[in-house]
């Protein structure tokens, strides 16, 4: 109760924030804009994961004002078709935890540039001559190509990544170093490059190091790619619309989730044998193709469904107990690469494990962001529409949710009218972009009034509606329709 009052109490705050950054990330720059040279990096270490169907980028870099003057804005440059890509772009004080992640976001000043930034606001200007060290992190989505782009349907898949030896920069470098972590220490194929005398990259198992290299200028990169085994689904979600619905009276609170899947790995270089692959579970080899999704719900949900485009799937198993609830789902059949399997589940959870009243009468709910399927291979979402509905008449709705700023696109406030409603019930959309499966854990913090009446509208309306059938059938019954005698 109390995590959830002291949420409350700062959703105003986190509101306004939010919206402080949804109007600055619209400021537009001059046509040919040019981050100003006042830092440059004294140390970058540039680390680029590959071990899911996702890329994960981190950059590690100790930076210096070397201007005469204060400076607050750092400058990530990306290409028009990287920045398209990135997602869950956070920033924050390497030498400190505990600070919150800095203010960032994708500026917008020419569409016909290829050079695109995102600015980042430190929480303090850096004196001249200071230093801060910043980690950032963000995701690219449909990071791979397959190579071959079709395979034989027993046949091992291959994966090509394309990079840049030296990290993305505005900023001169002094000194930097490149990691790259490949999901597989099989690595037919990857840039090799001389630095000096010495041959780069070190190869260490699945990870490749370049570097270290001495100072580059602001701009430099050296194209790069790493070809690598990926036994399994490249699994992409281009939509995800996730319903969740309150009930006061029913103490209920309903989701469903409608997804459009696609694999994104290699095709299949023959049409699918179906013998060959009910052999195949008798050994079970590495196979690229995706037969089944563990959905774990958070504990005490009931009634789960699962449901595509020609109806109910029975092949599903949930399993529910005090320490978890995990539904497992296989598609009506295997998924390999180019193919598509759109699908709906959905649940019901107890209002009382996500819902709570405050002192002031009003309410708190608590739901996560995304649940989904939890894959070892991970997830990669291109869109994500949340819509929360709430109960008839709420009003005075704010909200906070731990997902970056820099993917949310849109939020709005509207109404959703079904049956019995007079007014319709109030309703939160929330739209983001470019979400991995990683952020399973953030959480959507929404608070909102409601009134004795706005809670009684609505039996009222039933009991009103039944008295006047009543009524009217009487009238009705009164009326004499027959023949009589005079």
């Amino acid at each position: 109760m109390k995590p959830l009052s002291i949420a409350s109490a700062l959703l105003v705050v986190a509101s306004s924030a939010l919206s402080a950054t949804a109007a600055s990330s619209k400021n537009s720059q001059p046509a040919q804009f040019k981050p100003p040279q006042v830092f440059r990096n004294a140390n970058l270490v540039h680390i680029i994961s590959l071990e899911k169907n996702y890329a994960k980028e981190q950059i590690n870099v100790l930076i210096e004002n070397v201007s005469n003057e204060p400076q607050s804005e750092y400058y990530l440059p990306f290409t028009a078709e990287q920045i398209a890509r990135v997602g869950g772009f956070e920033v924050k004080d390497r030498k400190n935890a505990n600070a919150g992640p800095f203010v960032s976001e994708a500026v917008e000043y020419d569409p016909n540039s290829d050079a695109q930034y995102y600015r980042i606001h430190l929480p303090a200007p850096l004196k001249a001559g200071g230093q801060q060290t910043l980690g950032i992190s963000f995701y690219n989505l449909k990071a791979y190509r397959p190579l071959p782009a079709s395979i034989a349907q027993d046949e091992r898949q291959y994966l090509v990544h394309d990079f840049s030896v030296y990290a993305p920069s505005a900023y001169p470098t002094l000194k930097q170093k490149t990691e790259v972590k490949a999901a597989s220490s099989t690595i037919p194929d990857y840039t090799k490059i001389t630095e000096g005398k010495e041959e780069l990259p070190q190869k260490q198992g699945a990870k490749l190091i370049y570097g270290p290299f001495g100072e580059k200028p602001a701009g430099a990169i050296s194209p790069a790619e790493v070809r690598f085994e990926f036994t399994k689904p490249v699994t992409h979600v281009s939509t995800l619309e996730r319903d969740i619905e309150v009930s006061h009276w029913g103490g209920n609170v309903a989701f469903e989730e409608r997804y459009a899947l696609h694999h994104r790995g290699a095709n299949l270089s023959s049409p699918f044998n179906r013998v060959k692959y009910a052999q195949s579970a008798f050994f079970s080899p590495a196979s690229s193709a995706l037969k089944e999704l563990r959905v774990p719900l958070q504990v005490g949900s009931v009634d789960p469904y699962f449901t595509d485009v020609i109806g109910n799937v029975s092949t599903s198993k949930f399993r529910s107990n005090k320490r978890e609830a995990l539904l497992e789902l296989k598609p009506r059949y295997p998924l390999f690469g180019g193919w598509n399997y759109p699908f709906t589940i959905g649940w019901n959870s107890d209002a009382a494990n996500l819902l709570r009243k405050t002192a002031a009468g009003g309410y708190v709910l608590k739901v996560p962001f995304l649940e989904g399927p939890k894959q070892a291979e991970g997830v990669e979402y291109g869109q994500v529409i949340i819509r929360v509905v709430l109960p008839e008449g709420a009003r005075n709705v704010k909200y906070y949710t731990g997902i970056p700023e820099s993917s949310i696109v849109k939020t709005s406030v509207n109404v959703h009218k079904t049956f019995l409603d007079t007014l319709g019930r109030t309703s939160l959309t929330i739209k983001a972009q470019n979400l991995v499966d990683e952020f399973r854990d953030r959480d959507v913090i929404i608070s909102y009034e409601t009134s004795t009446f706005d809670t009684l509208r609505k039996p009222f309306i039933v009991f009103a509606s039944m008295m006047a059938v009543y009524a009217a059938a009487w009238a009705v019954g009164q009326v004499e329709v027959g023949f009589t005698k005079k």
